[in-house]
């Protein structure tokens, strides 16, 4: 059991030009020593960019979709039982399903090797949206790990 106290949640603060919570954290998985104002030009540059390719809808709504598409419903954790280490399949929450979905795609975003992050970061919003990509491919491998080891999901803990 832990002795300290739980941390507490932070807010999150929407960013300037969507008011959207979800753009800010994008914004804030992007940014990198504290440079925030190129975090935001590289986010709203690829919201853009996706938004001229794609002229019907709502540019957050692409980005929405894209994100619900990457997010992992199971994950695997490691769990000790009796000297053996098992992967044991739990239910990922809400609040890390986004980070997660988040992470992948600004990690495979920044994969891409010879082309700029906005571009990038772009072509992955848009192939998560329909479904294809990177990251789906990694949220389809992860639960396939959960799948493969479910015959020790009775080890939840």
């Amino acid at each position: 059991m832990a002795r300290r106290r739980r941390a507490e949640k932070r807010q999150i603060i929407p960013d300037s030009r969507y008011e959207s919570q979800v753009v800010g954290r994008l914004i804030s998985a992007i940014m990198q020593r504290g440079k925030k104002s190129l975090a935001q030009r590289i986010v709203y540059g690829a919201i853009d960019s996706v938004n001229e390719q794609n002229k019907e809808g709502d540019p957050l709504d692409i980005l929405h979709k894209a994100l619900e598409n990457v997010k992992p419903r199971l994950e695997v954790k490691s769990r000790r039982v009796g000297g053996a280490t098992y992967q044991v399949p739990m239910e990922v929450p809400p609040e890390r399903q986004l980070a997660l979905a988040m992470r992948w795609m600004v990690a495979n975003s920044a994969k891409r090797k010879g082309v700029p992050l906005q571009k990038a970061l772009a072509s992955e919003i848009k192939e998560a949206s329909n479904g294809q990509g990177n990251s789906v491919k990694k949220r389809d491998d992860v639960h396939k790990m959960a799948q493969a080891n479910r015959a020790f999901a009775h080890f939840r803990f």
